[in-house]
């Protein structure tokens, strides 16, 4: 993810259409959460359930594939959130 995003909220990732729901779910969430600042693309893998990656202006601020799982709880969510905000707080994006 990087800030901003596509005119029209169109990704540029062909594959979103291919993703599990719940991938699309958690990328709803976000961009609600963050609307317009967020580029969101998945991808999925051919012999897991794919990786979930989150990057803010150059930093990871989530890895499934790291340990951090996939986003499923409140909790989980909540803290991509506030680590979402700090680093593009830190970037001076508002």
């Amino acid at each position: 993810m990087s800030p901003g995003t596509r005119p029209g909220n169109q990704s540029a990732c062909p594959r979103d259409r291919l993703a599990p729901i719940t991938y699309l779910q958690l990328k709803k969430k976000l961009e609600d959460e963050f609307p317009g600042r967020l580029d969101i693309c998945g991808e999925g893998t051919p012999q897991v359930t794919g990786f979930f990656e989150v990057m803010v202006a150059g930093k990871l601020v989530h890895s499934k594939k790291g340990g951090d799982g996939f986003v499923d709880t409140e909790s989980k969510f909540l803290k991509l959130v506030a680590a979402i905000k700090a680093v593009l707080a830190q970037a001076g994006v508002p």
